[in-house]
């Protein structure tokens, strides 16, 4: 697609990029056939070709406004249609600077930009999101947390590097523990990093992409001295997020202090299914005899990750009874913090996606992100659990 960028953002960082992934759509329409909230919406302008064009007319200097930043806004960002892209478009980091970039263009009334603000403020602190999972369990918004467990102490040569500052610890606490307790039975030691903190994904989508580069490197500087001493992952077990930290090269590209770690670290970056699937499981030996299972693959580990399949086999391969769930690659809705700004659309998602999970009946649904497993749990007729945790019930 041709482009000629607007003198005012021809010479800006993102410039050459944003014209480079504008150039790569060719208009073949592939990708409606898989986005969400065009199959949800039939609008073209809430399908990735037709933001795609939103954002070329904004960047090239034409009129844009709050309708066009409503379209945007409705993106869940699940990136379904990058897998579905026969060019490459990378639809995702594309819609991500238009954001970023129209925040500070469109300026948003004072009402959402306090309300913006303070869902990054407390999703984004530990102990402020300890304290509203505690308040939605009182309300019972929220099941309880579960058994905990003991985290064993690092006491192995191999080590793997836990991301423990963000939302999940306190809404669901028993998924770092169980891969804690997991990995010491295969000899790897899971060390979190006290000073890191939510990976970035909250500021980065909704248009702080300042606070997320500070995030960065915040969590690059407490990882560090484990990464120089061997540590030879980052672990983490929300795959939103794993997502996330897999692209803090891209996103400190342009950062001289940091641009050679945030590569790093991104490479370092595992799957904790694939990291399993390359281990021996003799140690594991957890307790099958649980019904049948459906796996719920979210789209951060299906498109960003590439993991698709990765704990559908692990499953298999430990012996549990899975069922199919139809229509794998559609979101269920959640996508971080889309369901508290689009609730209409997150509810409609998740009922079709639950549709599709509870279609051969199964007793449990299992998923790899926290958010995935609130949104979805909230209206299942069976449990939600994060898949970690089967493999560490042990038989009693």
């Amino acid at each position: 697609m041709q482009t000629e960028l607007a003198p005012r953002f021809r010479n800006q960082p993102f410039g050459p990029e944003a014209k480079a992934i504008l150039g790569a759509c060719v208009h073949c329409g592939f990708c409606t056939a898989t986005c969400p909230t065009y199959l949800d919406r039939r609008d073209e302008r809430d399908s990735p070709r037709g933001r795609i064009y939103l954002i070329k007319s904004f960047l090239e200097g034409g009129e844009a406004g709050a309708g066009t930043r409503r379209h945007l806004d409705r993106c869940l960002t699940c990136r379904s249609c990058e897998t579905t892209c026969p060019s490459g478009v990378r639809y995702g980091r594309l819609i991500d600077i238009a954001r970023n970039v129209m925040e500070h263009e469109i300026p948003r009334n004072p009402v959402q930009r306090l309300f913006r603000w303070a869902v990054r403020r407390l999703f984004g602190d530990p102990a402020l999101a300890a304290l509203a999972m505690m308040g939605a369990r009182l309300l019972g918004r929220l099941p309880a947390a579960g058994a905990m467990g003991v985290w064993p102490p690092p006491r192995h040569k191999r080590v793997v590097l836990a991301l423990a500052g963000c939302v999940q610890p306190s809404a669901t606490p028993a998924t770092n523990h169980a891969a804690a307790r997991i990995l010491d039975r295969l000899g790897i030691s899971l060390v979190a990093a006290p000073e890191a903190g939510c990976c970035g994904a909250l500021d980065h989508h909704l248009g702080a992409g300042q606070d997320g580069r500070d995030r960065i490197r915040a969590n690059i500087d407490a990882w560090w001295p484990a990464i120089e001493k061997g540590a030879e992952a980052v672990l983490p077990t929300a795959s939103g997020c794993g997502a996330m930290i897999a692209d803090y090269g891209a996103q400190m590209a342009d950062d001289p202090a940091y641009a050679d770690k945030a590569r790093r670290v991104s490479a370092l970056v595992r799957d904790p299914a694939n990291l399993l699937l390359g281990e021996n499981l003799a140690a594991l030996r957890p307790r099958l005899g649980i019904g049948r299972i459906a796996v719920h693959v979210p789209c951060s580990q299906q498109h960003a990750l590439g993991a698709p399949d990765a704990v559908e086999t692990l499953l298999r391969r430990l012996g549990f009874q899975l069922v199919p769930a139809p229509d794998k690659h559609l979101c269920c809705g959640s996508a971080g913090t889309y369901s508290i700004f689009e609730p209409g659309m997150a509810r409609r998602l998740r009922r079709r996606k639950l549709d599709a999970l509870q279609s051969n009946r199964p007793d449990l649904i299992v998923t790899a992100n926290v958010g995935c497993q609130l949104h979805l749990g909230a209206k299942a007729g069976v449990p939600v659990r994060h898949w970690l945790e089967l493999l560490d019930d042990l038989p009693s």
